[in-house]
Formats: structure tokens, C-alpha cells, sequence
């Protein structure tokens, strides 16, 4: 099994150092910034050039995910999908309750930290984090393709990239897969296990695109039904991501 948690890690920017060079040009990228630096960073240490960054800046481009590569590098990238996750909880509960929002620590909006032991804590994750992971990283691709961005030229050139990066076989093999998948909102679904996760499987999703358009506020819509995240709560994690990407 590939290492899933490594490979969310560095989707979100989470695995380099700050700086950085010039991005890869894409379709939805304007040139560097967090995600794209910070995963080419990662992967020239580690041997294998810009090319993941170049996939997830082809697959996230400058939408949301690229804004919180400075977040993601103090958390990870688990840790990161779960502290908005358990943000946005924290506001809904309070909001139902008529109690004050919890406050950032030093009024930072991006401190984000899912206690440990509860069912936002990765280690705890049924299956374990690694197998979470893959669910996380599938819906943030789901959510990728959800506006049809990702046509067949689009996608030769993603494939391209995935042959160049320092990837074993079966990382390889899953992002082609995941790719090639048509949208499977059962499969999304599924993979959340407890109410914890499902709200972290919609905070991953969210994080990955910016529901500018039409067809992915349809898209973040259904999966918030289907996972049964009521609006009030979607509103809180739609806060929190806007506030983690302020920060970065």
C-alpha cells in the first residue's frame, strides 16, 4: 500500500519548506505559489523533481487548495482537513447553543487543532489514517473534476506528470485510477465512516476548489446531502476554510 497520508501531505503543501520557484504553467494556475512550491520543494529532496506538484497544481490549479499551503505546512495534511473540520463544528455547536464562537488561540484564525481521542483525531480514524487518507484524497479529486475541467487532453498531460514523479507503482496506479474514475458520489460517500469523518470528507472536498461555478456548488451541495451536513454546519466549514486561506 502507497503511503496515502505522505501523498495528502504534499498535495496540500504540506511535505516541503517555505519558498519556492516558478510554477508550472496549467489550464488554472498562474505561475508559483504555496501548493505548487511547496510540493516541487518537497519532491526535488526527495528525488523526484516538481512533477507532483505540478499534478496537484494541474488538479487544484489556483483555486483553494493552493491557498493554504503555509496552514498546511504547520499542521499536515490530515490534521489540517480535521482542524477545519472540528472548527467548523466547534462554530455550528455554538451557534445552536446561542454561545459565543470559540476564539482562536492569540486571535489567530487559522489555529486549528482537533483534539486528541475524539473522532476528529486522525489516529483514530476506523481503518486507520492511512486508509482515511485515501478517501480524503479521493474526494479532493472527485471535487477536482466536478466542473468537467478535466478533459481527455487535460488529462494526458496529468498522466504525463504522474510518470515523471518519484512515485512507487501503486501511487502511480491510484491517481491514474482516481482520474480516469468517472464522479462516484457512492464511493465518496462511504468512505466516511462516522459523522466525524464525513465532515472532514466535505471539508476536503471544499478545500479543493472554490464553488465559483455552477456545476461544483452543485456538486459540494449533493455530497452535503448525501452526507448529511446540514447547511448551517456547511456554512461553518466554508468559514473556516476561507479564514485558513486568509492566513496563509
Amino acid at each position: 500500500m502507497f503511503d496515502a497520508k505522505s501523498l495528502l501531505d504534499q498535495f496540500l503543501g504540506a511535505g516541503g519548506q517555505s519558498g519556492g520557484g516558478a510554477g508550472d504553467p496549467a489550464r488554472r494556475s498562474s505561475g508559483s505559489d504555496d501548493l505548487m512550491a511547496r510540493g516541487r520543494d518537497f519532491l526535488s529532496n526527495q528525488g523526484g523533481g516538481l512533477a507532483l506538484g505540478g499534478i496537484a497544481g494541474l488538479l487544484l490549479g489556483s483555486k483553494t487548495g493552493r491557498k493554504v499551503g503555509k496552514t498546511a505546512l504547520t499542521y499536515g495534511g490530515m490534521a489540517l482537513v480535521a482542524g477545519l473540520a472540528y472548527k467548523a463544528y466547534q462554530g455550528y455547536r455554538a451557534n445552536q447553543d446561542g454561545t459565543a464562537r470559540p476564539q482562536s488561540p492569540a486571535g489567530n484564525p487559522a489555529a486549528l487543532e482537533a483534539p486528541k481521542g475524539t473522532g476528529f483525531d486522525p489516529a483514530q480514524a476506523p481503518g486507520g489514517a492511512d486508509a482515511f487518507a485515501v478517501t480524503l484524497l479521493s474526494a479532493m479529486i472527485a471535487a477536482a473534476k466536478a466542473d468537467g475541467h478535466i478533459d481527455a487532453e487535460e488529462q494526458g498531460r496529468i498522466f504525463d506528470k504522474i510518470a515523471e514523479a518519484g512515485l512507487d507503482s501503486e501511487a502511480k496506479a491510484f491517481l491514474m485510477d482516481e482520474l480516469r474514475a468517472p464522479l462516484d458520489l457512492d464511493r465518496i460517500v462511504s468512505g466516511a465512516r462516522t459523522p466525524e469523518q464525513a465532515l472532514e470528507v466535505y471539508a476536503a472536498s471544499r478545500l479543493a476548489i472554490e464553488p465559483d461555478l455552477p456545476a461544483e456548488k452543485a456538486y459540494l451541495d449533493m455530497l452535503a446531502a448525501r452526507l448529511g451536513i446540514e447547511p448551517d454546519l456547511v456554512a461553518e466549514v466554508d468559514l473556516a476554510v476561507r479564514e485558513a486561506q486568509a492566513a496563509s
